[in-house]
């Protein structure tokens, strides 16, 4: 994926069709490592791609992101999973999405080197990082029904 803040940086994006399947979801769900206590690049890229959605509305002129959902997934090897998750999702509110309560899990096995999730033995959190993603699951499913049941309106003139 190119860098800018278009829908579309020319020959050789890979974004239009990204882009593309995820504006045809209801639920974006937004997953990255933590990296020195920040958003992996890729995700911190995304986040800039969708900026161009900030002015991108629908036919009833709401931004092309209202009554649609989004949560945050993130895992890593040191602290800095809710400064993450906070930034991520702070960024899909401003570009209108809906975040749920508790929309989100974490994993971190602590600071300093040490075995991924998946090479982790033992708990290692593992259980509470499947209880709090069960949660973000079931809230974004919830909201998503809701906001297709009863849209958000559009802004009024």
């Amino acid at each position: 994926v190119k860098p800018g803040v278009t829908n579309d940086e020319g020959d050789g994006d890979q974004w239009p069709p990204i882009l593309e399947k995820v504006l045809g979801a209801d639920i974006l769900v937004v997953a990255t490592p933590t990296w020195l206590g920040k958003p992996a690049s890729v995700t911190q890229r995304v986040m800039e791609r969708m900026d161009a959605l900030l002015s991108e509305t629908d036919d009833e002129e709401r931004p092309v992101a209202y009554n649609k959902v989004a949560g945050v997934v993130v895992t890593g090897n040191e602290d800095g999973a809710h400064h993450v998750i906070s930034e991520t999702a702070g960024s899909l509110i401003d570009i209108g999405y809906t975040v749920p309560g508790q929309a989100w899990t974490y994993w971190n096995k602590g600071p300093g080197p040490g075995p991924s999730y998946l090479e982790s033995e033992g708990e290692d959190g593992k259980d509470w990082s499947h209880e709090t993603g069960r949660a973000a699951a079931s809230n974004l499913v919830a909201v998503a029904t809701a906001l297709r049941a009863r849209p958000i309106p559009p802004p009024p003139e």
